[in-house]
């Protein structure tokens, strides 16, 4: 699914302008990025939780050469879905 068709179908259900449901799906990711970006978590009851974690310097081999390097900090994006929504997939059988 893409931004426009998650716009698409919250437009058939919600009955609001395709304009204003753009503009409301825009404001909800602007708002979850700038928080992430704030290194907040977001907790969606019965979807699950967006965390930003840091992961460590570290030591790494270059496959190609086998020559060691350094790989930097960096934070990262992990997403836990909720038992609910684990529930919901596994029910569907796929």
């Amino acid at each position: 699914m893409t931004k426009a068709d998650l716009i698409e179908n919250i437009w058939l259900k919600t009955g609001f302008s395709k304009k204003d449901t753009a503009e409301i799906v825009e404001a909800a990711f602007d708002l979850m990025k700038s928080t992430l970006e704030e290194g907040e978590m977001i907790k969606i009851a019965g979807f699950g939780n967006f965390v930003v974690q840091n992961k460590a310097t570290r030591r790494g081999r270059n496959p190609q050469t086998g020559e060691a390097i350094e790989i930097s900090s960096r934070n990262i994006l992990t997403f836990k879905p909720s038992q609910i929504l684990k529930g919901a997939i596994n029910a569907n059988g796929k």
